[in-house]
């Protein structure tokens, strides 16, 4: 696994360290923000579902035209700049807001720049990476932007400890690393040549641009939305372990947590793909997710969330870069844009539903019950996965 590590082109690292450092940034507002809500401005559980899942939806429905339009001008990097750009000045927001409404306006408009970057990003670390290494590729972007994921709650609880649960100094210090992200992306990430030798076709979103993307890449959509159903969002984690006696100024632990074992994880398991079967760790991915919500549905106190966030983050590990990876070998370069565009556009309208699903389930029923629905539904992702497989066996090899 160091051999590919050193093989994995410069401009992929950089685009980590991006990663990395708006994750930081972001992170240390989205720990807080659940408990900022409930505790601090009176939101419900269907609220926390509700904005939540917009915002995820949010930038999904963004990715597909950013992606399109990145394929069509044949340029993605400035794309890139320009989602990272608004996230970065959009940060301020969230200490001035006063309310809920300004909250979730903020919340609206730092996703949509995380859309406007987010397939032109994928397609850049396809279009620079060669097919023998592409596992390893996404799962080191993966692992560092997760090592920001768990360095910003970290950062937020040593913040929330010094200043004494001052909810806003720390969402000032976060504006700090969105802007470096920024410079990082404008000073260490080339534009690489045209995929298609300078062709330009039609605006891929035409229908028959969709057909060429072929079954296997929306074989691929498919059993990725079915993951997202499972999983909804990470905000109801931190409410579960504040309800199990975590303290508030403790809450960012749970992100802390979930991200280490996440960022140790994808690395290794991509690394791994690139010699081997890519689905296999997928299975495994849904079986570690069921576990983890049963952890979570049945184990009383802090023990049992810890266990249950541990499995929910080497979930994760196994499988988002593993998704990402497979829309990479499968999809046309002249349409990897595109191809990641649509694949988040399907995911985040499934991550909105099961977000709004487990609040309402939350409010009605108790936690316990909206985890049991989770596992539900990683199942029958699981015979999804299973049955795309058995359809095109050729599914999830290395390059296709």
């Amino acid at each position: 696994m160091l051999k590919p590590l050193r093989q994995i082109p410069r401009g992929v690292w950089a685009l980590g360290v991006v990663s990395l450092l708006m994750d930081l940034s972001s992170e240390m507002i989205h720990a807080l923000l659940p408990v900022y809500l409930v505790g601090v401005l009176g939101a419900s559980m269907v609220e926390v579902g509700a904005i939540e899942g917009i915002a995820e939806a949010t930038a999904s429905i963004v990715k597909i035209f950013s992606g399109a339009l990145s394929d069509w001008l044949g340029k993605r990097k400035w794309l890139a700049v320009l989602g990272y750009g608004l996230a970065a000045v959009t940060k301020p927001a969230f200490p001035l807001a006063q309310g809920v409404d300004l909250l979730i306006a903020a919340r609206f408009i730092d996703r949509v720049g995380k859309g406007i970057r987010g397939a032109p990003r994928d397609a850049l670390v396809a279009d620079i990476t060669p097919p023998e290494l592409r596992g390893a590729a996404f799962g080191l972007r993966q692992s560092m932007d997760t090592v920001g994921a768990f360095l910003g709650p970290a950062a937020a609880i040593g913040l929330m400890w010094l200043t004494a649960n001052d909810f806003k100094v720390v969402f000032w210090v976060a504006v700090i690393p969105a802007i470096l992200a920024v410079a990082v992306l404008i000073a260490g990430v080339g534009e690489p040549d045209r995929a298609n030798g300078g062709r330009k076709a039609r605006f891929p979103l035409h229908v028959d641009e969709l057909r060429r993307l072929g079954g296997a890449y929306w074989l691929i959509v498919g059993v990725a939305t079915a993951f997202s159903l499972a999983r909804f969002s990470e905000a109801f984690l931190i409410l579960r372990a504040r309800d199990a006696g975590l303290a508030v100024a403790l809450a960012p632990l749970v992100l802390v947590g979930m991200n280490v074992v996440y960022a140790l994880a994808a690395y290794p398991v991509g690394a791994i793909s690139d010699n081997r079967d890519r689905t296999t760790p997928l299975a495994l991915g849904l079986v570690l997710l069921i576990a983890a919500d049963a952890a979570l549905a049945n184990l009383g106190g802090l023990d049992g969330v810890a266990l249950g966030v541990a499995l929910w983050g080497l979930h994760m590990g196994f499988t988002q870069g593993l998704l990402a990876t497979l829309v990479a070998d499968v999809a046309t370069p002249e349409l990897r844009g595109t191809a990641f565009g649509v694949f988040n556009l399907f995911g985040g309208v499934a991550t909105l539903a099961s977000s709004l699903a487990a609040g309402a389930l939350w409010e009605a029923h108790g936690a316990e019950t909206a985890f049991w629905a989770s596992a539900g539904c990683a199942g029958l992702a699981l015979l999804g996965l299973w049955a795309a497989k058995w359809r095109m066996p050729e599914l999830g090899r290395n390059g296709g």
